[in-house]
C-alpha cells in the first residue's frame, strides 16, 4: 500500500522530500527479495581509505556496486568478496525507488545501484556527500527498514547549518536537483528491536552510478 495522504510528504529542503511511511504494506516482499540478495552476496564491514572498519555492514546489488578499500571509493560490478556480478535488483526495489522518485518529480529515474547497509546498535554514518557517481542529475532514493534513526541533512557545505528528521520503519527519502550534494548522515543507531528486524536498521540506497 502506497501513502496516499500529501501529508505524509514532509519537504526537507529544496528538492529533498522525506515520504514517511511509503513502504508499508510492501514489507514483507522487500524482506524476500533482500534475503536473496544477502544470500548471493553477504553483508561485511569495508574499509575506509584510511584504513578504519565502517561501523555499518553493507552490501550490494545491481549492475554496478559501491566499494571501499584502501584504495579509494568506487562503483564495480563484481562483489570483490565473491569475485562474482553483484545479485541483479529485485524488481520490487526498482519499481518502488521509481515510483517514489516519480512521486516527487523526478521521472525516468533509472537506478542501476543500491547500496544495503546494516546498521546494529551503536552504528552511524558520518556526514558526507554522494559524489562518486557520474550522473547528478539524478536523485538519491533512501528506503528505511527496521530500527527508528536520526537522519542529518545539509548544505553544500559540511560545516552548513542541518536540520534532524527521524526516519521509521517504512519511511523513503528522496533528494536531487539542488539538494544533490548535500551533506547527510546517521546519527548512532539507539538500543531497541524491531518485531520483524531485531535489533537492526537497513538502509536501501539507490542510485544512477554511471
Amino acid at each position: 500500500m502506497l501513502f496516499s495522504d500529501e501529508e505524509n510528504t514532509l519537504l526537507m529542503a529544496e528538492d529533498a522530500w522525506l515520504l514517511k511511511g511509503y513502504l508499508l504494506g510492501n514489507g514483507q516482499e522487500l524482506l524476500a527479495a533482500l534475503e536473496q540478495v544477502i544470500q548471493q552476496s553477504p553483508f561485511r564491514h569495508m574499509l575506509t581509505p584510511g584504513g578504519y572498519s565502517m561501523s555499518a555492514s553493507m552490501t550490494n546489488c545491481g549492475s554496478w556496486g559501491w566499494v571501499s578499500d584502501l584504495n579509494g571509493y568506487r562503483y564495480q560490478m563484481d562483489d570483490p568478496i565473491t569475485q562474482s556480478p553483484w545479485p541483479k535488483m529485485p524488481a520490487i526495489f526498482f519499481e518502488l525507488a521509481q515510483q517514489a522518485a516519480n512521486s516527487v518529480g523526478f521521472e525516468h529515474f533509472s537506478p542501476d545501484a543500491c547500496l544495503v547497509n546494516r546498521y546494529g546498535v551503536g552504528a552511524k554514518l558520518s556526514l558526507h556527500q554522494d559524489k562518486d557517481e557520474t550522473d547528478f542529475s539524478q536523485p538519491i532514493v533512501s528506503f528505511s527498514l527496521g530500527l527508528p534513526a536520526m537522519f542529518e541533512f545539509g548544505g553544500l557545505t559540511r560545516d552548513a547549518p542541518k536540520k534532524v528528521f527521524l526516519l521509521e520503519h517504512g519511511d523513503v527519502v528522496v533528494w536531487g536537483g539542488k539538494s544533490r550534494l548535500n551533506y547527510h548522515g546517521i546519527r548512532s543507531i539507539k538500543a531497541g528491536s524491531h518485531p520483524v528486524l531485531g535489533e537492526c536498521r537497513i538502509n536501501l540506497t539507490f542510485r544512477r552510478s554511471q
